[in-house]
């Protein structure tokens, strides 16, 4: 995949990570506004390339009563406003094949989720939008098997791919990242590291799910200094409030130190790579 091909990313020429982040869900226009300045104030400063995310809606849910969203038009032209706003391009997942061509009229890039990766049919119709595709690695799945998911977009006629590690199922409350797989999946695509999703503690027995946003900033350099290509990091001005995904996300006010620390591993890794 040529970074290049999603429209406004900007400092593509530093040789940096690129940056998949913001809030988990659309709650609405003001929330993601003020997360998506912030954020772009800090990556312009540390000159990384940052795509803005946002679900426009979540249909994998705990809880029948849990926050899927707060329409899917409302929330797909907040991501637009944003982007032309802050001249950023921005991503969020679809669920079903509809949504494709749907939410493809306001982002950039189409994001499948872990645990519909292996549906033919929703990355056919991803790919067939000549979108950007982001491809996240289900829980299930080992490093070498999304060669097949990279293969279901490639023989779409779209070159345009990236793959994201986000944990793997170890037991039933808890994810681990095996970094092992990232060079193998680089062999296919562009890796991203999804740091905070790669934290979550699911099926808790309240059915709201856990995490361990204190170990955000040591998952993050692990993933630098394994060599991946970018991260993915959701954040929030008020996690505790936010309306999903809130235990494993990271607090808006320390992104820029972080950002700043992973700037310079990033360096140090170029430099030895």
């Amino acid at each position: 995949m040529n970074l290049a091909a999603i429209p406004q990313l900007k400092h593509t020429d530093t040789n940096n990570f690129f940056l998949l982040s913001g809030p988990c869900a659309i709650e609405g226009e003001d929330m993601a506004m003020r997360i998506a300045e912030h954020i772009v104030e800090v990556t312009d400063k540390l000159k990384i390339p940052y795509v803005f995310k946002g679900s426009f809606k979540k249909a994998n849910r705990s809880r029948v009563d849990s926050f899927t969203g707060i329409g899917d038009e409302k929330a797909l032209k907040i991501l637009r406003k944003v982007s032309e706003t802050f001249k950023v391009p921005t991503v969020t997942d679809i669920h079903v094949p509809d949504d494709a061509a749907m939410a493809a009229e306001y982002v950039d890039v189409l994001q499948i989720p872990a645990f519909l990766v292996r549906q033919t049919d929703l990355v056919v119709a991803a790919a067939e939008t000549g979108k950007v595709v982001n491809l996240k690695k289900g829980q299930f799945m080992s490093p070498e098997s999304m060669k097949h998911a990279v293969t279901k977009v490639t023989d779409s006629d779209n070159e345009q791919v990236m793959i994201t590690e986000r944990g793997t199922m170890f037991g039933y409350q808890d994810m681990v990242v095996d970094f092992r797989g990232i060079p193998t999946m680089k062999q296919y695509a562009p890796v991203v590291l999804d740091v905070t999703h790669s934290l979550q503690q699911p099926n808790q027995a309240s059915g709201v799910t856990g995490g361990r946003p204190a170990l955000i900033g040591t998952m993050a350099k692990a993933g630098i200094a394994a060599g991946v290509d970018g991260l993915f990091m959701e954040t929030h001005f008020d996690p505790a409030n936010a309306k999903s995904d809130g235990a494993n996300m990271l607090d808006l006010s320390l992104l820029e130190k972080l950002l700043t620390d992973l700037v310079a591993l990033r360096e140090v890794v170029n430099n030895i790579g």
